[in-house]
C-alpha cells in the first residue's frame, strides 16, 4: 500500500479527480468522493496502478482504498 499527501484538484474531463502532491499529480480512482472536494488537502491510501486505461487525461492512476482529511 502506498500513502499520497496532497491537494484535490478537479480535471479537465468531468468526473476526473486528481491529487496533486507537489512532485507528481494522481488520478484518484474509487474512495470516498464526497471528501474529495477542490481544494481539500488529503491523505489517501492505496495503489499507483500506471497501465490502468482511463477516459481522463492527467495523472497516474491511483486506486484509492481509504481517505483521510
Amino acid at each position: 500500500m502506498t500513502t499520497l499527501r496532497g491537494t484535490i484538484k478537479d480535471g479537465v474531463e468531468p468526473g476526473c479527480v486528481l491529487l496533486a502532491t507537489g512532485t507528481k499529480t494522481y488520478l484518484l480512482v474509487g474512495g470516498d468522493r464526497a471528501a474529495m472536494k477542490s481544494g481539500a488537502e488529503l491523505t489517501v491510501y492505496g495503489t499507483p496502478e500506471p497501465d490502468l486505461m482511463t477516459t481522463c487525461q492527467q495523472g497516474t492512476p491511483f486506486r484509492v482504498t481509504r481517505v483521510e482529511k
